[in-house]
């Protein structure tokens, strides 16, 4: 070879090889500390299908973004007729699931019919309670009407319980998931992760990542070694306990420390003696040192809540007082109620750590003022079976992390197993509102019932401890709804 010619040979493999070396990376590792039962999100209450799913596998109608606004997604438009009853969606055409089917009016109306069907497993079936009838008008065009006005109704149609299914993939979803998104599900390791790709065909703006893993690490333990080897590249909600300020400290590392929906409380069974009466959860209540428990649970970095209601909602009123940590009032509480002497009850806790650690912390209090509870650790499958599903159980740790949720104490079938007339004709009167400062009043109302009544324990808002490397962009600081959003997500040099 010439001299000329083998210059140019090696001048051009070191613009190659320069240009690999600084072509921005278009993988991503993520870790999450619960691996998801399954991996539909309109048939399960666990946070984990959203997290992995929720804009990126499945979109509905609406979506919520990064600052819990409600944004179109399959709907690029609609309009609401002047009663407030019905909703007109203008469908974007051109749009395909996953397995090359096309997407029209005929999905949405078999996935709203599907979740509100008597027999649909939907884990928010109130979402959809007010729907009266969904009408065909066109292939792209689609109107719901509503029993009576609901103020809410765009915001819960962006719920990940609300997303839009194929009713040819329908049935196998929880395995093997078809959805409409910027990414396809591509594999699933059992115990060990959940790989996505992107779709080439997307009919939107096209994700800048080629491939994402949702990798199961379920304890700090495992987490801190992952995320410093660089095996795992991203934990957008982090259990990193005491190894904090040494993650802070590293440059490698961006630690954005952000606010959650997660009202994590002690669930209390409402129905079961001696819960079923008033004072008892009053007494629980003062014996309840907040501040203890998110020192211990939440590395000091959760927010105390006094009702199920997130601070950084407009409408939040600080409840904290209404019970504060009292010990001997509690114990004078428990006397007024016959139980001097205490009693003996059960607490299942979930597999996070703040459950755990927190329920330590909770059983140490409560034994101050005579109650003994029995810890009893079940896997998250376990908990959504005895606790979630059949209410087999006393007290219980737990985040609910669905967005603006408070309406959840007014079915009669949830968990709680509470049931206040006062609270019920609140949260009916907020459904037909739609003025912004009347729907501030009532969820203050609200609030005040579920604090005044003691209904759980309400102990604090769950923190967004998001840690990733610093070379990625576009993860949320916030999570208005349980979700990883990665459709904006890339790597910067």
């Amino acid at each position: 070879m010439k001299p000329w010619k083998t210059f140019a040979a090696a001048a051009t493999l070191a613009v190659l090889s320069a240009s690999a070396a600084f072509a921005a990376r278009t993988d991503l590792v993520l870790g999450m500390p619960l691996e998801p039962p399954h991996l539909d999100p309109t048939a399960g209450a666990a946070a984990a299908i959203d997290e992995v799913l929720y804009a990126n596998v499945f979109e509905g109608l609406t979506r919520i973004g990064a600052s819990g606004e409600v944004l179109p997604a399959l709907a690029e438009s609609w309009t609401v007729s002047e009663d407030g009853k019905t909703y007109t969606f203008k469908l974007h055409t051109g749009v395909k699931f996953h397995d090359g089917s096309d997407f029209g009016a005929e999905d949405v109306k078999f996935s709203l019919d599907r979740a509100r069907a008597a027999d649909s497993t939907n884990a928010q079936k109130g979402l959809f309670a007010a729907i009266e009838a969904v009408e065909i008008v066109d292939p792209a065009t689609v109107n719901v009407t509503l029993k009576t006005p609901q103020g809410a109704f765009l915001y819960n149609m962006g719920w990940g319980d609300a997303v839009i299914v194929a009713p040819e993939s329908a049935a196998t979803n929880k395995e093997k998931p078809v959805g409409t998104g910027p990414f396809k599900f591509d594999n699933w390791a059992k115990g060990s992760a959940i790989t996505i790709v992107k779709n080439p065909d997307y009919w939107g703006t096209p994700a800048l990542l080629e491939r994402a893993e949702f990798r199961i690490v379920p304890d700090a333990a495992a987490a801190i070694p992952a995320l410093l080897s660089g095996d795992v590249q991203a934990f957008p909600n982090m259990n990193v306990g005491d190894a904090l300020p040494q993650v802070q400290a590293d440059p490698r590392f961006k630690v954005v420390i952000g606010a959650t929906e997660g009202e994590t409380i002690l669930a209390t069974n409402n129905k079961k003696p001696p819960f079923d009466q008033l004072k008892v959860r009053q007494a629980i209540a003062h014996a309840i040192d907040r501040k203890a428990i998110i020192d211990g649970a939440s590395s000091g970095l959760g927010t105390p809540i006094g009702s199920h209601f997130s601070p950084a909602n407009e409408a939040y009123i600080d409840l904290t007082g209404t019970y504060p940590h009292d010990i001997a009032k509690a114990k004078a509480l428990l006397k007024e109620a016959g139980l001097e002497n205490g009693f003996s009850a059960t607490l299942k806790l979930p597999p996070v750590t703040y459950a755990r650690d927190g329920g330590q912390i909770i059983a140490s209090q409560l034994r101050e003022i005579g109650i003994n509870l029995e810890i009893i650790p079940v896997e998250w499958a376990d908990w959504l079976s005895q606790v979630f599903t059949d209410k087999n159980y006393d007290l219980s740790i737990v985040s609910h992390t669905e967005p603006n949720d408070i309406d959840i104490y007014a079915r009669k079938d949830y968990y709680f197993n509470y049931d206040n007339p006062a609270f019920d004709k609140v949260i009916a009167e907020l459904n037909l509102t739609s003025d912004d400062a009347k729907r501030t009043a009532l969820y203050q109302q609200a609030q005040k019932i579920l604090a005044d009544d003691a209904v759980n324990g309400f102990l604090f808002e769950l923190p967004k401890i998001g840690i990733w490397d610093a070379k990625v962009e576009g993860l949320w600081e916030n999570s208005p709804i349980q979700a990883n959003d990665l459709t904006k997500v890339k790597w910067v040099d």
